[in-house]
């Protein structure tokens, strides 16, 4: 379990390369939506590879339904907790430029750790069910936070929260990372039969992110070079996850 917290911590550290970046990147939204757009093409790799492959699918009708039903479970759960947050000021936590004053900073905090959370889970969950950290999830979950970082500290500035309290914030989203990190190992480990449920709920969770908040802000500030950017991260983490 301490393995899985530790790499449930370092797949989060990269939001502060994100706060980091933020000030050099303020005058270039394209990039960071061309970045942005990588970060999700390896997402979608990782969760069509890791977390919803064809062999489990084609396992049979029972377990094709029981994908199914935890991917719209995960999906609408998400979907809920992010309206929930968007009316409290938590909308413009993934935009790269958003409104001055706009916003909630505890809002946009909630609504990280909802972005993030799914992700470390993920991660637990595939230690303790394949002895070993996948690569490739790994790398999709740390190319996508460098980006959301960026966008998340810009939000936060924009709303007036200073960068020693984003820095604060951070440090607590890694923590809770890891421990989402370990929770999803536990689970693995005592109920092992609950990992298909888990990672379908979390896949859910994951594609309705990147279709609500993260593809497109991408493509808005990228423009139509972001969809080459998003193929090129598709096939770079499914050639890692290939080569495990």
């Amino acid at each position: 379990m301490t393995a899985a917290i530790w790499w449930g911590v370092l797949a989060s550290a990269t939001l502060f390369a994100g706060q980091a970046l933020a000030r050099p990147l303020a005058r270039s939204p394209r990039v960071t939506g061309l970045i942005m757009g990588f970060g999700a093409g390896t997402l979608l790799s990782a969760i069509a590879y890791e977390l919803v492959p064809e062999s489990n699918i084609g396992n049979g009708t029972t377990d094709a339904i029981k994908i199914a039903a935890w991917l719209l479970v995960g999906a609408l759960a998400y979907y809920l907790g992010d309206q929930l947050l968007d009316g409290r000021g938590g909308s413009v936590r993934g935009q790269i430029r958003p409104s001055t004053g706009a916003g909630s900073g505890k809002a946009m905090f909630l609504g990280a750790l909802l972005d993030g959370i799914p992700e470390a889970f993920i991660i637990g969950l595939g230690l303790a069910a394949g002895g070993s950290i996948s690569w490739a999830f790994l790398l999709a979950v740390a190319l996508s936070n460098i980006p959301q970082g960026v966008a998340g500290t810009t939000g936060l500035k924009s709303a007036g929260v200073r960068d020693l309290r984003i820095f604060a914030m951070w440090t607590s989203l890694t923590i809770a990372s890891g421990l989402a990190a370990g929770l999803g190992f536990w689970v693995a480990d005592k109920a092992p039969g609950a990992g298909l449920g888990a990672n379908a709920f979390a896949a859910g969770a994951l594609l309705m992110m990147l279709a609500d908040s993260m593809i497109p802000e991408a493509y808005e500030h990228g423009g139509r070079a972001v969809g080459l950017l998003t193929v090129l991260g598709f096939l770079t983490a499914a050639a890692l996850s290939v080569a495990q």
